[in-house]
């Protein structure tokens, strides 16, 4: 069924299909009321959505684990 989707960190809210319910209702601008779910993250808020992902330096990572277990 249609259900409404908030994302509560940015305010974004989009229409989709889902098979979770929810007791709240919003008013889309279809004019339809929809169940909604409110979301913590989203495409619009998500860093890899938005460009905003920080990559990590691999060679830094894998001698963090060398070190932590004692491989070197």
């Amino acid at each position: 069924k249609k259900v409404v989707f908030l994302d509560t960190s940015t305010g974004f809210k989009f229409l989709s299909g889902s098979t979770q319910g929810s007791d709240e209702t919003i008013e889309w601008e279809d004019g339809n009321t929809y169940p909604l779910l409110k979301v913590e993250i989203s495409s619009d808020s998500h860093p890899f959505y938005t460009g905003k992902q920080k990559l990590a330096d691999a060679g830094g990572r894998i001698d963090k684990f060398k070190k932590k277990y004692n491989l070197d």
